[in-house]
């Protein structure tokens, strides 16, 4: 296994060097003559779901039935104690450049992966080589909830709702069926589609819309939503900083999660622990950080980051 893992340590080095080295001889994929720059200041919203139902509900979930969770949607409950602070995250924003989708602090520049995602989210059913995409024929909104909940098309029905320009369910009506629901692989589920479309693709606050459970309708299958995730992530940040203003649709809590993982040094030793029972987002929550620092002091510690700063 050692030798195993030194092998793609050294793949992965050898990849490096192969991008660094494309980078040089050819450059950006660019318009030429063009130079990167960061934009005017964003009035970006981090507006967020009430999670608190979704953290008792947890909260009162004995082991047996937590583990269940675990093996089957990895570690999304830690998302629930991810604060958000908006103060840096507002900070962030501003250093998130369009034109190559990814922060530029100074001479830094850091873009969250697939990978770090991936390991962040630490859930063993993901297959990295089947990344979600919409296919050609999509079942209904609601036989994709008949699915997921186990209920009936009548009940179904008469819970989905039309909410601007997508059809989606209340998170009052799913909180309800988790807790009534008699079938405990089913209230899992429910529990892990309210995480989704709470927390991970939060478009519609306080519901569950259709684009959410047709990416959690693969889930079982394997297939990985990280791209989507990413995608996402990039898309809501790009059209904020363009407009100068909107509300950011993405998962502020992974994407802060992200941040957070890169300054993980204790006396500038790194203390990260390889082990497969290992929890990345598990630590973030339970490392104590100031959250009391302006925006304006955020923007000024990012402007003065060093390659010696970040992990």
């Amino acid at each position: 296994m050692e030798n195993d893992f030194l092998d793609k340590v050294e793949d992965n080095a050898m990849i490096r060097i192969w991008s660094e080295n494309v980078q040089l001889e050819k450059g950006d994929s660019l318009a030429k003559d063009y130079v990167s720059e960061l934009w005017d200041y964003t009035r970006i919203s981090v507006t967020q779901n009430n999670l608190q139902g979704l953290r008792e509900i947890w909260d009162k979930w004995n082991d047996e039935t937590r583990q269940l969770f675990y093996s089957s949607y990895g570690d999304l409950p830690y998302l629930l104690d991810v604060k958000v602070d908006e103060q840096l995250f507002r900070a962030l924003a501003q250093y998130w450049n369009p034109a190559y989708s990814c922060f530029t602090f100074g001479k830094v520049d850091l873009v969250p992966t697939v990978e770090e995602y991936t390991a962040l989210l630490h859930c063993p059913r993901l297959q990295m080589d089947k990344a979600y995409s919409r296919t050609a024929y999509v079942p209904a909104f609601w036989k994709k909830l008949m699915n997921i909940t186990g209920m009936s098309e009548q009940w179904i029905m008469a819970r989905i709702k039309q909410k601007g320009e997508c059809k989606c369910i209340s998170w009052k009506n799913l909180r309800d069926l988790i807790i009534a629901h008699p079938d405990g692989k089913k209230k899992v589920d429910v529990f892990a589609l309210s995480i989704y479309g709470l927390v991970i693709f939060p478009r519609a606050l306080g519901h569950v819309d259709e684009a959410v459970s047709d990416l959690f309708n693969r889930l079982s299958k394997g297939v990985t939503p990280v791209p989507a995730i990413l995608a996402e992530t990039f898309r809501s940040m790009n059209a904020c900083r363009r407009a100068g203003e909107g509300r950011f649709i993405g998962c502020a809590q992974l994407l802060l999660a992200w941040f957070h993982s890169h300054f993980w040094k204790v006396k500038k030793v790194l203390y990260r622990v390889f082990s497969g029972h290992y929890s990345p987002l598990k630590e973030i929550v339970a490392t104590p950080r100031r959250d009391n620092i302006s925006e304006e002091n955020c923007i000024a510690i990012l402007q003065n980051l060093q390659d010696d700063d970040v992990e």
